[in-house]
């Protein structure tokens, strides 16, 4: 009630809301298995005197005595080259209080993000986000994509830029002097502390919520107020964090987005990669062959996770289809692989339970209409690894393929399965 009352204005004293059973549920919604920081202790150890240990976290984060530790620095793979993404991991208190302001400041900035924004918010998700690239490309005819690529977006998110963004929602000096400092608390790595002048490290639970916040005034916001009148067709934006695709009725319109978005990036800090940012001409087909009014194929481009890309149906008219993209298709049974081959001398039920929660996993998630022969390909990869690793635990040439099909018989793996399909919901 309180935030819808100071909707559009800064919302002041709110940090009261947030006493010892606020600190509790924020304790409680915690990953339990999260990775510790610097300090090591754990979600475990930390409850051994819960109580305690919150009412000392409330009480130095309302009078100030508060010091947000540096994140450890960690990496994980990006990628199949080889590259990796760095991560920051604070420690446990740091993601209890953390997630106490969220939980503040959800509500206020939730009332007036777009509906564009899917990532890292209450009741959204990424495959509602394909679904309004699904409507706008094959219903909507917006079918000129600019596939946009922003730099380290979270390596270079401007400090300054980002205080005046919250202080325009929030006039509370609590939850104010706390952004500060997470934003200033730096990096450990390798035994050494790192300033941090620019940037909020990926892995923080309060981070996905300062970077919608940043995104949604210099691009949400931006594009639904100020751009319209310089159009003269319809546009669409769908938005995950940092992962976008603008689609355009009319060529003149992207081309004129693609000249402006980097002016309008470069305002706030930001840079387009200027390799990865791209026009698509995904017009659809007009012959059987597959050609446009060009006499060329259209493009594809990708987007979490899946490459889209025009086919023609079953009824003889060209339809939009996703399938997992081959990097990413790639990533996942190199990780299948490195499992079974570090756990390939556990039971074979218990390994045959754990790859049935992965497999299903996978299809939670690549399990689009259209993709069934890709999710496919993934289980019989699956088996293969498997039963690679299985005849290296004992000796090879233990396990023929004769001796796995017998298990497989009363072990299967859950069978390819369509969970998502564009006509089932609407974004």
């Amino acid at each position: 009630m309180l935030a819808r009352r100071h909707a559009g204005k800064g919302v002041d004293n709110i940090h009261p809301f947030m006493d010892l059973d606020w600190l509790r549920e924020a304790y409680l919604r915690v990953r339990k298995d999260g990775k510790p920081g610097i300090d090591g202790v754990t979600w475990e150890a930390y409850g051994v005197n819960l109580e305690d240990n919150l009412r000392s976290l409330l009480s130095r984060a309302k009078s100030g005595a508060y010091r947000a530790p540096p994140v450890k620095r960690a990496y994980i793979p990006k990628g199949t080259g080889g590259e990796t993404r760095p991560i920051g991991i604070p420690t446990l208190e740091d993601r209890v209080l953390q997630r106490a302001v969220l939980m503040l400041l959800e509500p206020i900035v939730e009332q007036e993000f777009l509906d564009c924004s899917y990532g890292f918010r209450p009741g959204r998700s990424a495959h509602q986000a394909l679904r309004r690239i699904w409507r706008g490309t094959s219903e909507e005819g917006m079918t000129w994509i600019l596939d946009v690529d922003i730099r380290k977006f979270f390596d270079t998110l401007d400090h300054e830029c980002l205080r005046t963004m919250v202080h325009q929602r929030v006039r509370d000096g609590v939850v104010k002097r706390l952004i500060d400092k997470w934003l200033k608390a730096g990096v450990m790595e390798a035994g050494e502390w790192h300033e941090e002048e620019m940037g909020t490290p990926q892995g923080g639970v309060i981070s996905p919520l300062l970077a919608n916040l940043y995104l949604h005034d210099v691009l949400d916001a931006w594009l639904k107020d100020v751009v319209p009148p310089y159009l003269r067709g319809s546009v669409f934006l769908a938005r995950f964090a940092d992962d976008l695709v603008i689609g355009c009725e009319r060529r003149e319109d992207a081309e004129m987005l693609m000249r402006v978005l980097p002016k309008r990036l470069g305002k706030h800090g930001l840079t387009m990669h200027p390799e990865k940012t791209r026009l698509v001409d995904f017009r659809p087909p007009i012959t059987r062959d597959g050609k446009n009014r060009e006499g060329k194929p259209p493009e594809s481009f990708d987007f979490l996770g899946f490459t889209h890309y025009w086919v023609l149906g079953r009824e003889g008219r060209w339809e939009v289809r996703r399938k997992t993209m081959s990097k990413r298709l790639t990533r996942a049974l190199v990780a299948i692989s490195a499992w079974c081959r570090k756990n390939r001398t556990r039971p074979i039920r218990e390994q045959h339970k754990d790859l049935c929660r992965k497999v299903t996993g996978h299809y939670a998630y690549y399990g689009l209409f259209g993709n069934y022969r890709c999710i496919a390909n993934f289980v019989h990869e699956v088996r293969r690894k498997w039963r690679f690793w299985l005849d290296r635990r004992g000796g090879k040439g233990r396990f023929t393929w004769a001796r796995f099909r017998i298990i497989m018989s009363y072990l299967p793996l859950p069978a390819p399965r369509i969970v998502h399909s564009v006509y089932a919901a609407k974004p």
